[in-house]
């Protein structure tokens, strides 16, 4: 259902030139929807030759901050469907610097949300949270039904975009839905800083792979292709509005430590003999030492399940950066 539900949909999708947006929108042209993005910078290095130039995408340039830029988008374009991506999405720079995390993650989020409120052809809401919004319990997996409880600026950041979503659709009758994915990786993400895209151009050149903790830490990680799906499942819900199980997690249900997925990394990759370089001595006091996901919801109630298994999601992912490297040349 699916894919015949987006055809002649009317979508914006902020957050399109990141990893995850830029997938989403390609998704969304190739079931035949009419898709509007916002866009504020175009990195040397981004995802828009994921969706490239294709004329059935209308682009808006801005910030999400601004109000009457995201009205004006939204009102122009007659959108009925927005997914809300847009966000400062590494946990690092947050941290070191959270004015501009709290500007984007938060301010921009309850700009959107207004923006929506206000325009009549607004139907439906997705926002993009986080595992993290979680914060640390004390019981594992994670589960909808347990608080939010962010304590670092970047986790704080998505508790709060969560809450405000809370709010409008409690507030205001809003269709409003919130995705908790876990790590998401797959070809396209150009942030090397990250554990997956980081590891696989080192061992590509031939170096050791950093695991910058003790390698114990342990997560979950889902596969673009997965994430792309949770969103698309999401956004053709109708029970967003009213219904208490507003928000989904989305994860693989393989949670692994950050040394055996720098390994199985190493390992789909071809290479052998090729040891992490460990170079921490536990997590830091601004990270979760371990976050997976309970995704049982989002199977009884969507229909959705993860289809790509992690070693299968390493090799896709794998080769899709052997291929980029050996366009640059990197490659070993």
């Amino acid at each position: 259902m699916a894919d015949t539900y987006w055809q002649g949909r009317r979508v914006l999708v902020t957050g399109a030139g990141g990893f995850v947006g830029s997938w989403l929108a390609r998704a969304l042209v190739d079931r035949h929807a009419d898709v509007t993005v916002i866009l504020r910078d175009e990195a040397a290095q981004s995802n828009l030759h994921v969706w490239g130039s294709r004329p059935s995408i209308n682009v808006v340039r801005g910030s999400i901050t601004d109000y009457r830029l995201v009205e004006r988008a939204l009102n122009e374009y007659e959108v009925d469907t927005c997914f809300h991506l847009a966000a400062q999405a590494i946990v690092g720079p947050a941290n070191r610097s959270p004015l501009s995390t709290f500007e984007s993650n938060i301010r921009g989020t309850w700009t959107v949300l207004e923006a929506c409120r206000t325009c009549d052809s607004v139907e439906r809401v997705v926002l993009a949270s986080s595992d993290k919004a979680y914060g640390a319990q004390p019981v594992l997996p994670y589960t909808e039904d347990m608080p939010l409880l962010g304590s670092a600026p970047y986790e704080v950041s998505k508790t709060c975009g969560d809450l405000l979503a809370r709010s409008y659709r409690l507030g205001f009758g809003m269709s409003v839905a919130v995705a908790r994915c876990a790590n998401i990786y797959g070809g396209g993400d150009f942030n090397f800083t990250r554990l997956v895209p980081g590891t696989i151009r080192s061992v590509l050149s031939g170096e050791r792979p950093i695991v910058r903790s003790d390698g114990t830490p342990v997560r979950d990680y889902l596969y673009i292709d997965d994430a792309v799906a949770a969103y698309l499942a999401l956004g053709a819900y109708e029970g967003a509005s009213g219904a208490a199980d507003y928000a989904f997690n989305f994860g693989s249900c393989e949670p692994v430590s950050v040394l055996e997925l720098a390994r199985r990394i190493v390992q789909a990759c071809g290479v052998h003999g090729l040891e992490p370089d460990i170079r921490g001595a536990g997590p830091g006091h601004n990270e979760i030492d371990r976050q997976y996901l309970d995704s049982t919801r989002a199977a009884a109630v969507l229909g959705w399940e993860p289809r790509v298994p992690l070693d299968e999601g390493l090799r896709r992912t794998v080769s899709w950066y052997r291929q980029l490297l050996l366009q640059e040349g990197m490659a070993a």
